[in-house]
């Protein structure tokens, strides 16, 4: 579901325009919905629990999502989508190709490695079994989101005539499985809670110069 705001019947009294009041009560209910998802797990976390967190009716929310599986999927959609927005802003007239690659990678790692996106990638492996739908929009709104990004900005070089690549889509894969695969295998399975911004710069880096020795940018 988009973020397209449900158009009331009539104004309200405040005389705002039902649009904008309609977004800020659906964010209003997402907002809630993260801070229960994030303490209670997907499993335990109850539309009870969220309108009090939302501090809305459980009308309301019924209005704008049909059950707990659809608020989650929306809030997903959501988040993965505006990360993936912010995270991969890329400069295509930059001189240096590394620079932007390593940057990018760490923004990327550093992001995915914070507790909070820790938790809700486990929420999602979790839950992706029994509702490969939850699964499906999580890896569509943030993962398939980032790397087609990616992949644009190494067309555009190509083009550019500044570096070759066969495929771009696959590069773009290639990269930013190079940049966060280990961080996130230390992180989801408990071999380290917290990994250091230096640590990770580290390991971008390395990243970063295995990817150009297969793809070096030309003089």
């Amino acid at each position: 579901m988009s973020d397209v705001a449900i158009p009331r019947t009539r104004e309200t009294e405040t005389g705002a325009a039902p649009e904008i009041l309609d977004t800020a009560k659906r964010r209003q209910i997402l907002e809630g919905a993260r801070r229960v998802f994030f303490e209670r797990g997907f499993e335990a976390a109850s539309m009870n629990d969220i309108t009090k967190a939302a501090g809305v009716s459980k009308g309301t929310i019924y209005a704008y999502f049909t059950s707990k599986e659809h608020l989650f999927e929306s809030l997903v959609g959501l988040e993965r989508r505006e990360q993936a927005e912010r995270l991969f802003d890329l400069d295509r007239t930059a001189a240096s190709i590394a620079h932007e690659l390593e940057e990018l990678g760490v923004r990327l790692a550093t992001a995915l490695c914070e507790p909070e996106s820790v938790a809700r990638l486990r929420m999602v492996i979790g839950v992706a079994p029994r509702l490969p739908e939850l699964g499906r929009a999580f890896y569509e709104a943030g993962p398939k989101v980032g790397n087609a990004r990616l992949a644009a900005y190494f067309a555009d070089l190509d083009q550019a005539g500044r570096i070759r690549f066969d495929d771009p889509v696959v590069a773009a894969r290639q990269f930013l499985d190079l940049c966060i695969s280990e961080p996130i295998r230390r992180i989801i399975f408990g071999l380290d809670p917290v990994i250091s911004g230096t640590e990770l710069r580290a390991s971008v880096q390395a990243a970063t110069a295995m990817f150009l020795r297969a793809y070096p940018p030309r003089a």
